[in-house]
């Protein structure tokens, strides 16, 4: 691996129970996002004991003031529905001031829905269409969709991907709990092995692994996966996981979901 730089940590305003640090830099659009959570998924099974994250949403745009007035105009009226590539991103920021799970959920549901092509992610009313799926306060959801917070939390991502000089996503920042302590940027996406490694040498080799949970325990706690998550976390082929997911689907445990390019399955 040789696209990794050390950095400077940023200043935080939340404190860190754990003491690794993770800053991910996707842009929530893009397919190597989806293969980017795939290995994080496994890297919270088996570590997450270890670190805490904080997704940057990391897509360059322009003409946010503007925009903002634009979906403004959709709140009351004078817009029907507009279409923007900077909305889905803006609609992340919306959730995440409802909490980092909300926003992690609507994360999650939005690329599902970009995945499977089953709504135009770029368009405000199937965003909130969206928050009403994940039960969120959809008011409050609106009425930060069109705020300034949400705009320039936005803005703040893009700034801390120019401070850390961050240009290719998806990319993480690794940072231990000293702040003094330089990060490690590792740029692109490698295999599981090399983020582990990562963190061995951070916490100086003395790390355990948590057990894999069994499929139940798994859809408990990332409620659709596709068959690609499910054979990485378990280290068995996609046949193999296939094979272990239709008898699920046949027990009624689990529904799927496809396309010509993707299959998710989805805790019932």
């Amino acid at each position: 691996m040789n696209n990794a730089q050390v950095l400077s940590k940023p200043i935080s305003t939340s404190s860190i129970t754990k003491p690794i640090e993770l800053y991910i830099f996707i842009d929530p659009l893009c397919k190597k996002a989806v293969k980017m959570q795939t290995m994080l998924r496994k890297l919270q099974i088996e570590y997450d004991h270890y670190f805490t994250w904080r997704f940057v949403l990391s897509t360059e745009l322009a003409s946010l003031n503007s925009l903002t007035r634009r979906t403004k105009g959709c709140m009351t009226g004078t817009e029907l529905d507009i279409t923007h590539p900077a909305l889905p991103s803006i609609a992340i920021k919306a959730a995440e001031l409802q909490g980092k799970r909300a926003q992690s959920r609507y994360l999650l549901k939005l690329q599902e829905h970009a995945l499977l092509q089953t709504k135009d992610v770029t368009s405000y009313a199937a965003l909130i269409d969206i928050a009403k799926e994940i039960n969120l306060d959809v008011d409050e959801f609106m009425n930060d969709f069109g705020s300034k917070e949400a705009a320039r939390a936005f803005q703040c991502d893009l700034h801390i991907t120019r401070e850390m000089e961050v240009n290719e996503v998806p990319s993480i920042v690794f940072f231990n709990e000293c702040i003094e302590d330089e990060g490690l940027k590792v740029s692109g996406v490698y295999t599981y092995e090399v983020y582990v490694q990562i963190l061995h040498e951070m916490m100086d080799g003395n790390i355990t692994c948590q057990p894999l949970p069994t499929f139940d325990e798994l859809f408990k706690r990332f409620h659709t996966l596709t068959t690609l998550d499910v054979a990485e976390i378990y280290s068995i082929t996609e046949q193999e996981a296939e094979r272990e997911l239709k008898k699920r689907m046949l027990q009624q445990k689990l529904e799927r979901l496809s396309n010509d390019d993707i299959t998710l399955w989805r805790k019932k």
